[in-house]
């Protein structure tokens, strides 16, 4: 299984970001081959206050799946709108993920 991790970071306007994700997350559920999906919402870290105010995790069969999802009309029009609204305050990451 593969997962992709978006961290968003802190905007200025907490309330526009809460407008905007409700909107963009329901784009990212549209993606083909999601098999589970998480949603967080940021507590903090060990040293006090995060960058981060939220995670979304969207998790796949294979990175082919993943990939597939990211280059489809549904991946692109989610990728088009984060990178709209967050600029370079979101990042990405791509991960295997082992279960024990």
């Amino acid at each position: 299984m593969v997962k992709l991790t978006i961290l968003y970071r802190t905007p200025a306007n907490a309330g526009a970001f809460e407008d905007w994700y409700v909107g963009n997350l329901a784009l990212m559920e549209r993606l083909p081959g999601i098999r589970r999906r998480q949603a967080n919402v940021v507590l903090g870290s060990p040293g006090g206050k995060s960058p981060y105010l939220r995670i979304l995790e969207l998790y796949f069969d294979a990175f082919a799946d993943l990939d597939r999802a990211m280059v489809s009309p549904e991946g692109r029009a989610a990728g088009a709108d984060l990178v709209k609204f967050m600029g370079k305050d979101a990042d990405m990451i791509f991960s295997e993920v082992y279960e024990e």
